[in-house]
């Protein structure tokens, strides 16, 4: 699927979180989200992009934003990679595929396509970020998520978002 355009009202979804408890979008209404997808827990950049997210998320919940990451990861893999790095944020499991294999949100929210990956091509999570309004709409999108520089940038662009709304 493609990815969706800033505007759109974001898919709603319920998927499991790192205890394995239901957690819906719909439960963030009224929150901006910072809804970011990556590949996988544990690994160099996913760490990278987490705990870069994870320093940032004070001041994000000072400006009224939750930050939710989704992975194709079960929840006990989610649960060790939040214990591990102290993570403060939700991480949710969409450990369930489609009929092409692909994990059902990751696919609706345009995540899941066509990546370079050592040289080759393949079919995978490409890291996307979404940044919600509270009413759940697309108010901006990050794809192809270079990890050093993308806290920073959320960051910037959840200020930018909420000062709009204040004025």
């Amino acid at each position: 699927m493609p990815l969706i355009e800033p505007g759109r009202k974001a898919p709603d979804f319920t998927l499991p979180d790192a205890a394995g408890t239901p957690c819906s979008l719909r439960r963030f209404a009224g929150w901006i989200v910072v809804l970011y997808f990556y590949p996988e827990d544990d690994t160099p950049l996913c760490t990278a992009q987490a705990c870069g997210m994870r320093d940032i998320n004070p001041e994000l919940d000072d400006l009224g934003a939750a930050v939710i990451g989704i992975s194709p990861d079960d929840p006990a893999r989610h649960a060790a990679f939040a214990q591990k790095y102290g993570l403060n944020f939700h991480l949710l499991a969409d450990h369930r595929r489609d009929r092409s294999g692909a994990p059902k949100v990751s696919a609706r929210y345009g995540a899941w396509r066509s990546k370079s990956m050592y040289g080759r091509e393949v079919t995978g999570i490409v890291r996307t970020t979404y940044i919600l309004s509270p009413d759940l709409r697309i108010a901006r999108r990050f794809d192809h998520v270079k990890t050093p520089t993308h806290a920073q940038r959320i960051r910037d662009a959840v200020r930018e978002l909420r000062q709009a709304l204040s004025a």
